[in-house]
């Protein structure tokens, strides 16, 4: 690697960082300004920062690294995500929560829910869990761009962690979520030409589209024989129905994150930083073009970085990706770029990874932050205080509790194998289940009671802690605690039941219980409350 390239790419990358952070930190000068930007973002803005804020390196390395060893069939993903986390988050969630949101003068996704239901309880219950859960996902995304950044540089894992959670930390604390959306809207930028050019070049190396797709269904018989146990039936076919690697692909990975952006606090605020629908109305299109790509690419680079280690890298013939990455899921794709592009490349997908790490990681301090300065401690408790003071101390409790997260994570949980997929669709699907009831019902009924709310939100939260602790083998067994108490690593051991994601049980069963404790019941809400909630709705 070019010593003097890469580090002209990332300088002339962090100088531009560095202007736009400052940009931001000169115009924010309300609470208004660092929670949510002003509601005056452009819609381009708006768009990017939301992709680039939901595509991180866990759709990059870790969800990369997955379609490598299950195949085509997670660009059932890439769909789904297009069609609930664009289309219908901003057409159907988008434009009434940001009307809902200004009418309320809300300023973070549990003050929008709390201000709703008019209790400051519930919105200090959603932003401990949000405090508590989202460090998981931050620590893996964190994992993913210093895994990255250590695998390319051949350095030490720990110091390009450190290196690179000091630059997200001063940026996110020093201009809010102003500084946060324009950054982020330039790493998305650099993120979709880094990723259509991944595409050419690997089409181009593998000897064109048809023959490398074609190399890749030839492959078939390998990975039955190696996966077939388990379900497998190719890398360009869909798992045998029913199978463990169906119920992984369809239920963590498809289900698990598709349905769980829905209800993800860092992508639900940035409706509320536009100005009128019509801009949101215009970031549709811009949004799902991104996701396309960015996410689509990812999961037409993984089975395909197959066809190379197989027939093209001299290093390592006749194995498969997961066998050339040392059974790593989360190393074959920064092994695929160190190994087959060129040194030029290597700098741009750097910079690519850098901004995918730095775009999402920015925007969970930044949730995590409010979440605990402005939700729990201003409101719940009922303190006071300077509310960005309190949320830049949020924020930096936040990055000392996901450093050290992501430091700890791949020693235990099996040297890092597959968690950062994993602690995305964990983090996903305990959102979705907690929050997706009450979100859904706050918006688009009139007469739902905070006591219903209260009931789905506990029902969503205890389910999947209980189906993570208890049932889902992936996190029970490293867990221990089921171990511990039951002498097994998981209650449903020997069955399909383990790996069955939690949100397929914990979803439903919120659901049932606030429509249950709704039934015949009048909301706590005044009528003048209500018709302010729901007013210019249509």
């Amino acid at each position: 690697m070019s010593i003097p390239l890469l580090t002209s790419v990332v300088v002339v990358y962090l100088a531009i960082i560095g202007f736009l952070s400052l940009r931001a930190w000169r115009t924010t000068t309300s609470t208004s300004d660092y929670l949510i930007a002003g509601r005056e973002i452009h819609p381009f803005v708006m768009a990017i920062s939301y992709g680039a804020t939901f595509v991180s390196t866990s759709a990059i390395i870790g969800f990369g690294g997955a379609a490598a060893v299950f195949g085509m069939s997670l660009q059932w993903l890439t769909f789904l995500t297009i069609i609930i986390g664009i289309f219908i988050a901003f057409v159907f969630f988008g434009r009434r929560t940001r009307i809902m949101g200004l009418n309320l003068n809300a300023h973070t996704f549990p003050e929008f829910v709390g201000m709703r239901f008019q209790s400051t309880r519930l919105q200090g219950a959603m932003a401990a869990l949000i405090f508590i859960a989202m460090p998981l996902y931050a620590s893996v995304v964190l994992m993913g761009g210093a895994k990255f950044v250590a695998q390319i540089l051949a350095i030490d894992y720990n110091i390009a962690l450190f290196f690179l959670t000091i630059i997200i930390a001063i940026y996110v604390i020093m201009g809010g979520l102003k500084a946060v959306m324009y950054t982020d809207a330039f790493q998305g930028s650099i993120m979709f030409l880094g990723m259509v050019t991944l595409l050419c070049v690997t089409y181009y190396k593998l000897g064109g589209i048809i023959t490398a797709h074609e190399k890749l269904t030839n492959m078939k018989e390998i990975a039955i024989t190696i996966f077939g146990a388990k379900g497998h039936t190719g890398w360009t076919n869909f798992p045998t129905f029913g199978s463990e690697y169906w119920l992984v692909v369809v239920t963590t990975i498809i289900l698990g994150v598709g349905i769980g952006v829905l209800a993800q606090p860092q992508l639900i605020v940035r409706f509320m930083t536009v100005k009128s629908n019509r801009e949101l109305n215009r970031a549709v299109l811009i949004g799902g073009i991104f996701i396309l790509v960015v996410v689509g690419v990812s999961f037409v680079i993984g089975p395909l970085s197959n066809v190379f280690f197989y027939y093209e890298n001299p290093e390592t013939l006749g194995k498969i990706a997961l066998i050339a990455a040392d059974k790593n899921v989360a190393q074959i794709i920064p092994l695929y770029i160190s190994a087959a592009m060129p040194q030029w490349f290597t700098a741009l997908f750097m910079v690519t990874l850098l901004s995918a790490a730095m775009s999402t990681l920015s925007s969970q301090f930044h949730a995590m932050g409010a979440a605990l300065g402005r939700d729990i401690y201003e409101k719940a408790l009922g303190q006071t205080g300077n509310t960005i003071v309190l949320t830049k101390v949020g924020i930096l409790f936040a990055i000392l509790i996901s450093y050290f997260l992501a430091w700890a994570l791949p020693t235990f949980f099996e040297g890092g194998t597959a968690i950062i997929a994993r602690g995305t669709a964990i983090f996903f699907g305990i959102c979705a289940a907690a929050f997706l009831p009450m979100y859904f019902g706050a918006l688009y009924c009139k007469n739902m009671t905070r006591r219903s709310a209260w009931a789905g939100f506990f029902t969503g939260t205890l389910v999947s802690i209980f189906w993570l602790f208890f049932i889902h083998i992936k996190e029970s067994k490293p867990l221990l605690v089921c171990r511990n108490l039951f002498g097994v690593d998981s209650l449903a051991e020997g069955t399909l039941w383990t790996v069955v994601d939690p949100l397929v049980i914990a979803l439903p069963a919120a659901i049932i219980v606030t429509v249950l404790f709704n039934i015949n019941q009048q909301t706590e809400c005044s009528k003048a409350h209500i018709d302010t909630c729901f007013d210019k709705i249509k």
